[in-house]
């Protein structure tokens, strides 16, 4: 097991995410309107992570319950998020923001989803798992 680090952008939030190997990451690109919203792009990019293995070293997250039962967790000086859970995932998972990491190159990603969502000038990525939607 190795703990792999990130944190916010000022820094007064920071976290560790423990993986017994990188091949446990799964890294993923959404394309659905809420992702859209929240990151500015066409896309979100996280790494999905057991609850277990996910754990604040320092300071303590703001949070946001969206109308669809998402919640968001961020720093409340700098405003960037840090992960983000569904009511159904969150006992289970939580999806971290792939540009908090400290190495982020260290989790590529491995799919897409709400592909049907795309950006037409966005390409599609190949050699990655795609879906139209998806249920969890």
């Amino acid at each position: 097991m190795r703990n792999h680090g990130g944190s916010c952008v000022c820094g007064n939030l920071q976290y560790t995410v423990l993986f017994g190997s990188l091949d446990e990451a799964r890294t993923s690109l959404c394309h659905c309107h809420s992702c859209r919203r929240a990151f500015g792009t066409n896309f979100g990019l996280t790494t999905k992570v057991g609850v277990d293995r996910f754990r604040y070293s320092r300071g303590e997250p703001k949070s946001f319950k969206q109308d669809n039962g998402v919640t968001r967790e961020f720093c409340e000086n700098c405003g960037a998020y840090i992960c983000e859970y569904g009511e159904k995932a969150a006992d289970k998972f939580r999806y971290v923001m792939w540009g908090t990491f400290n190495n982020p190159e260290m989790f590529p990603p491995k799919g897409e989803f709400f592909c049907k969502y795309r950006a037409c000038w966005m390409p599609e990525i190949p050699g990655l798992f795609h879906k139209s939607e998806i249920h969890d």
